[in-house]
């Protein structure tokens, strides 16, 4: 009987072992699919952080794209904006230039009718109509003054007198032609207006 105890004993044991070995397998097998969920939870945080980079880096790129088209605008505004106040300031030189020409003119045509002062007279109106096309296709323009309603905007007044032929604020005279380039005023044009 010692025998089949010893034997019984050691197939307890046998069996122990056994359940014991079958134990730890499946708690191995539920530890692997855990280490695997954690594994593929790492993966999508790894991608889900590429993702982000990627996006802010896209994000940085629109945005310095944004500004440096707004820096080419300002810089294209700006060189306008001086090419612009350039011819302005050089056609507000020109125009005393302009101013003799149209009092040479007058004085020639009070001096006389000679032979040689009119060929002179002709000659300077050439050249005045030739200076005004340069100014004109530059975009100088005379401001229309005489006989039109008085606006402060781009006539001067030094004087108001009543006057028959025309009629109460309306320009009357001008004494200095005004220019404009485009909608900006060089020089407002100096009238007398009538009461």
């Amino acid at each position: 009987m010692t025998k089949d105890r010893g034997k019984e004993a050691a197939a307890e044991a046998m069996e122990a072992a056994e359940e014991e070995k079958a134990d730890e397998a499946a708690e191995d097998s539920l530890e692997a699919p855990e280490e695997a969920e954690e594994s593929a939870d790492g993966e999508e945080a790894g991608n889900r952080e590429a993702e982000e980079s990627a996006e802010e880096g896209d994000t940085k790129y629109l945005r310095l794209a944004a500004d440096f088209q707004n820096y080419k605008k300002r810089v294209e505004k700006e060189r306008f904006e001086r090419y612009s106040e350039g011819k302005k300031d050089f056609a507000a030189d020109i125009l005393p230039v302009l101013d003799n020409f149209d009092r040479a003119l007058i004085g020639d045509a009070a001096a006389g009718d000679d032979e040689g002062g009119k060929a002179l007279a002709d000659g300077m109106e050439m050249i005045l109509k030739q200076f005004l096309d340069v100014l004109a296709k530059n975009g100088v323009n005379e401001i229309e003054a005489l006989g039109e309603a008085f606006d402060p905007n781009v006539h001067h007044a030094v004087l108001m007198e009543p006057s028959e032929g025309y009629a109460s604020q309306t320009v009357s005279e001008v004494f200095q032609k005004g220019y404009r380039i485009g909608d900006k005023v060089i020089r407002p044009a100096m009238v007398k207006v009538a009461e």
